[in-house]
């Protein structure tokens, strides 16, 4: 009986070894699928970076030349008190526009939403 339990002793020891090495080449190549993964990102969030630099200093050329004609215009236009503060308020919600990123963050399912009930208060 002893030879055969030194026989599966060596051969569960020979399985755990492989287990081991494999083991150790799954998370080799995973190191290296991250670290490739974060410099895709790190790219591409440059790239983003560069577009918003590139989109902000666009409307920046151009409205001093929008703005010549209107300094030039006459203040009379103005046909009420409340309409300068519309007509300011108008550009600002614009800028606003432009600064929203076309992506969105997607909503958090209600699994991920904390408990109020159940909230923890530490001093």
């Amino acid at each position: 009986m002893l030879p055969v339990l030194t026989a599966l002793f060596c051969v569960s020891y020979a399985l755990m070894t492989m287990l081991i090495v494999e083991q150790g080449a799954t998370i080799e190549s995973q190191r290296n699928l991250i670290r490739e993964l974060f410099r895709d990102s790190s790219e591409l969030s440059a790239m983003r970076m560069k577009a918003q630099q590139q989109r902000t200093q666009a409307p920046v050329t151009q409205s001093p030349s929008s703005q010549v004609p209107s300094a030039q215009a006459p203040s009379a236009q103005i046909p009420s008190t409340q309409a300068p503060s519309s007509q300011a308020a108008a550009p600002k919600q614009q800028m606003k526009q432009n600064e929203k990123s076309p992506y969105q963050m997607p909503s958090r399912p209600a699994a991920d939403l904390g408990d109020n009930r159940r909230a923890l208060v530490t001093i």
